[in-house]
């Protein structure tokens, strides 16, 4: 019967590995010791297809300063290409929490490789005399160097992603202020009555804070393009030739088609995890500002019949499993709790940072996982809360303006005329009577229902601004 497994040595003793398997020792280690998340660097494909282009690039480098053959290179550079389109993924096998600063998800990679290429040369898996995963895989490199970088290409990509949801919620935002310019409603503040405004000009401001922060993604996309590839352990460059630094980054921007530039100093560079802690604070301050526009939603959605109740979100399922006919918001709610998630991977990647000592930041398995889950959970929700909740929300015009001519504070449009302390006197009297403010300015006779038709008609109160 023939063997299903092989046998790999490494200097802590020999393992058996499975025939069918790309990966080799050090990956199966790895495998056995981290059983942290029950999930696999699989679960983010463009971190795979970033480790292999880094590999790529430092194949095609090493070919050019002569430490590996023309077959050697051909056949790395093949499997990194297949790894690129999607392929061998599921031997990629390692938890992404894992101890040794990422050592294992290198090594994974590596060995992968290593085993592809030496059967696109027709040779047996583990024959690492031919191609090695350290020796020519992983030659002129380190962790330390080839896992931030390829933690920098990943985060470009999912940025990218990221900011076309955002793109697409802020349209959908732009869309309903289009719908909504000529509702008027009442403006609010700690929750009490204020001004009147439009529903169009309280869309508009959403729309606005969505777009401020695809600007400030585009900034933190900036600050990644600077990489340490090259620094090989620490930053000295040790097992490098001449060159390849230079070379090496080259090879990098032609492959991922990305203008990396090499750090200014390396060792500081592989220390230095504050570009990740940037970016982190970045997703927060968006997801902190999508959740409060979520707030509001929920709040002016509110009732039907005891609420607010100025806006209809869509009826996405039953909301209850003992009260008939109830319906949840629950789109915003669930963008409420992908904000919690995200804030709290911010206090993760911040303490994660900080915990990091002398030349090397061990904890870059957790920031990198951490930022990969919050992307991914951000344009996500932000998809759903586009399609599934804003473009589907109507309005309650009736509602609006019946809480408009209700409210004691259009007073406030008459400051200006009668002062300040007759318009609170005006109030108060509202208030304890129950009456509309209107009906108390004819009634004192302070102006004839024509000047006050004009003066209060809640249009005026919003002409400084674009109803849109």
């Amino acid at each position: 019967m023939e063997n299903t497994f092989r046998i790999e040595k490494d200097f802590l003793g020999e393992k058996e590995i499975a025939n069918d398997s790309y990966y080799g020792i050090q990956t199966l280690r790895a495998k056995e010791n981290f059983d942290i998340t029950r999930t696999s660097i699989s679960l983010f494909p463009n971190f795979i297809r970033s480790l292999a282009k880094v590999k790529k690039a430092t194949a095609l480098t090493n070919y050019e300063l002569g430490d590996l053959t023309l077959i050697q290179r051909d056949a790395i550079t093949q499997a990194c290409d297949e790894i690129i389109a999607g392929q061998f993924h599921d031997q990629f096998i390692v938890d992404p929490i894992q101890g040794g600063a990422g050592t294992s998800t290198n090594m994974n990679a590596n060995e992968v490789i290593a085993n592809r290429a030496l059967e696109i040369l027709g040779h047996p898996r583990s024959s690492y005399h031919i191609i090695h995963p350290n020796n020519h895989v992983n030659c002129s490199q380190s962790t330390n160097d080839v896992y931030p970088t390829a933690i920098k290409i990943t985060l470009h990509e999912l940025i990218f992603r990221l900011k076309d949801s955002l793109r697409e919620l802020r349209d959908s935002f732009d869309r309903k202020a289009v719908e909504f310019k000529d509702i008027l409603k009442m403006g609010r503040t700690q929750l009490q009555d204020a001004v009147p405004m439009t529903l169009g000009q309280e869309f508009k401001t959403y729309a606005i804070m969505v777009d401020e922060d695809i600007y400030r993604l585009r900034e933190a996309q900036a600050l990644i393009k600077e990489v340490n590839l090259g620094a090989t352990a620490i930053g000295t460059g040790i097992n490098t030739k001449e060159n390849y630094q230079e070379l090496v980054i080259k090879n990098l921007q032609d492959v991922t088609g990305i203008d990396f530039v090499n750090a200014g100093d390396l060792i500081e560079a592989t220390q230095d995890t504050g570009d990740f802690v940037h970016i982190s604070g970045i997703l927060k301050r968006v997801v902190i500002k999508v959740s409060k526009i979520c707030n509001d939603l929920r709040l002016l959605s509110s009732g039907p019949r005891a609420g607010f109740n100025e806006i209809n979100l869509p009826a996405m399922q039953p909301g209850s499993s003992i009260m008939p006919g109830k319906v949840n918001p629950v789109i915003p709610e669930v963008v409420n709790q992908v904000a919690f998630e995200v804030i709290g991977a911010d206090m993760t990647i911040s303490m994660a940072s900080e915990g990091g000592q002398l030349q090397l930041n061990v904890f870059e398995p957790i920031i990198a996982y951490k930022l990969f889950t919050s992307i991914n959970m951000m344009r996500r929700s932000f998809h759903s809360l586009a399609s599934k909740c804003i473009d589907g929300i109507t309005a309650n015009e009736d509602v609006c303006m019946e809480n408009i001519l209700n409210s004691i504070t259009i007073v406030t449009s008459l400051n200006p005329i009668l002062g300040y302390e007759k318009c609170s006197a005006l109030a108060k009297e509202a208030l304890k009577t129950n009456r509309r403010v209107y009906d108390i300015i004819i009634e004192q006779e302070l102006f004839t229902k024509e000047e006050l038709d004009k003066l209060l008609h809640p249009k005026h109160m919003v002409h400084n601004h674009k109803l849109v």
